[in-house]
């Protein structure tokens, strides 16, 4: 092993799901040379149908045109717990871990079957139906992926604003997709801080004709602006609700949710994603890429209001039957042992954070996780943005004790999920790079004035070259900017 190459230990890559680099290649070269039967196969093999798919996909990147498992009928919210019911209703689905360390719920299959059942009954009562749009506006507490979960058992279309965001940011997210109903919470709680977040909301709707309902959530109790009419309780409606719902058998190509981007570039863009292909891609991904197995304890630390938090606390993890851990505070609260602490006490297997984070908490000192019992660790992974060397290096010795294998992961909003990243039981780590292509995904570099495809070591575009299942479908009631956007440039 050279000074920056690392191998995953032997005890934890011969029990992964790939243990060799010789079975990593094997596999990219069925789906890189029969893709479409090796997306059937996985498709088949890690979500239900309600009715079966006929074709694989068709995609057209001239026309910005993208379509997976046509003729499928499925449902997200039944994959990630009602075929889970039978065999894991007592084990659970969600670990809560609030603001305040002493504050923790554990929610199994069972208990978040009868909740979401419930809150998609609230949503068709105060009209909800398939296709509209509902906007959530929420800290990290379970309620957050409840109405998430509800909104797609019923075919209705989820776009969640981070709780950090502003009124203004609010209001322009909530026109852009006309959303009637907007569900939120009286505050949140954020570290020391607390955030008002229905009067954010209050402020965002002033002059939004479009705003029918808001549902809020009682986190804190605090005293809110009310509006009669407009405005009821989360408790009250779900007093009222019945708790068995049947999951809609929706198309492959239903919406799933939009999630806008920041912004940064001009207008924030609603990305679409749709059901049956997103829904494959994120459980496959996450199964492989962090070499999840039945009974592992599972921790992203992302905020749901990220595409991180969509793809990796709630579907891909619920729809593989994970333990996913829920995380409502922040790295240093009450102090810089926080996250150290959550792994020592609920004995956690697989950790994906931030080198932000990685960062931020490796200032604090080496003696902070050295006082917490971090053997329970196999997996650790990063995300967001390219990790520096001198943070992978402090990781993998304090974190993971020079045991765990690092998957550095590269992705965006816009794909879904992981697309470039090590196969921790195949791939040898190196610190800063997310290495080699996950499967079915055929990356290439482009010169940038002429589009034409680079070989070897070079400088250029990155760019896939094929679609893949978790693909954004396109920019929310704007088509032309989402072939503007991605795909005419080189074409």
């Amino acid at each position: 092993m050279s000074k920056f190459i690392f191998n995953t230990p032997e005890e934890i890559a011969s029990k992964a799901h790939v243990s060799s680099m010789e079975q990593y290649k094997e596999i990219y070269a069925k789906s890189y040379d029969d893709t479409d039967v090796f997306w059937s196969d996985i498709a088949k093999e890690t979500i239900d149908w309600f009715e079966d798919f006929h074709t694989v996909r068709e995609y057209d990147y001239t026309e910005g045109k993208v379509e997976w498992y046509l003729g499928g009928k499925t449902n997200v919210s039944h994959n990630c717990i009602d075929r889970h019911l039978e065999k894991r209703g007592d084990q659970t689905a969600i670990i809560w871990e609030g603001n305040d360390p002493s504050e923790s719920q554990e929610i199994t299959y069972k208990q978040l079957h009868a909740e979401v059942c419930r809150f998609a009954n609230v949503l068709k009562n105060n009209g909800v139906k398939k296709g509209d749009r509902v906007t959530l506006y929420m800290p990290m507490i379970p309620e957050l992926a409840y109405a998430m979960l509800a909104c797609a058992r019923i075919g209705a279309v989820h776009s969640i604003v981070f709780g950090g965001f502003s009124a203004e940011a609010l209001n322009g997210r909530i026109q852009d997709c006309a959303s009637a109903v907007i569900i939120t919470t009286d505050e949140l709680l954020r570290g020391s801080k607390v955030v008002p977040m229905k009067a954010t909301v209050d402020t965002a709707v002033t002059e939004l004709d479009v705003v029918e309902t808001v549902i809020v959530y009682k986190r804190t109790g605090a005293d809110v602006e009310w509006t009669d009419g407009r405005d009821k309780w989360w408790h009250e409606e779900m007093e009222k609700a019945d708790a068995d719902c049947a999951a809609e058998a929706l198309d492959s190509e239903d919406p799933l949710f939009i999630l806008y981007t920041s912004g940064s570039t001009g207008k924030p863009k609603g990305i679409l994603h749709t059901t049956a292909g997103y829904n494959v891609y994120t459980a496959y991904t996450h199964k492989m890429v962090f070499d999840y197995h039945d009974g592992d304890i599972y921790w992203c630390t992302a905020d749901i209001g990220w595409v991180t938090g969509h793809s990796y606390i709630v579907y891909g993890p619920l729809t593989n039957g994970a333990t996913t851990l829920m995380f409502e505070s922040i790295p240093t609260f009450p102090d810089a042992g926080r996250f150290w602490d959550v792994v020592d006490r609920w004995k956690v297997n697989i950790f994906y954070t931030a080198p932000t984070a990685i960062r931020a908490l490796a200032a604090q000192g080496p003696e902070w996780p050295a006082k917490y019992d971090l053997s329970s660790l196999r997996v650790l992974g990063t995300v967001g943005e390219p990790i520096n060397p001198e943070a992978w290096m402090w990781y993998w010795e304090n974190i993971g004790h020079k045991n765990c294998p690092i998957v550095d992961t590269w992705w965006q909003t816009e794909t879904g999920g992981i697309m470039i990243t090590p196969q921790i039981g195949a791939v040898p780590q190196k610190p800063g790079s997310a290495t080699l292509p996950f499967y079915g995904i055929k990356p290439v570099i482009l010169e940038p004035t002429t589009g034409e495809e680079l070989e070897g070591a070079c400088n250029g575009i990155l760019a896939i070259k094929e679609s893949w299942p978790g693909q954004m479908r396109g920019v929310y009631g704007d088509p032309k900017r989402f072939k503007d956007t991605y795909f005419i440039q080189y074409f």
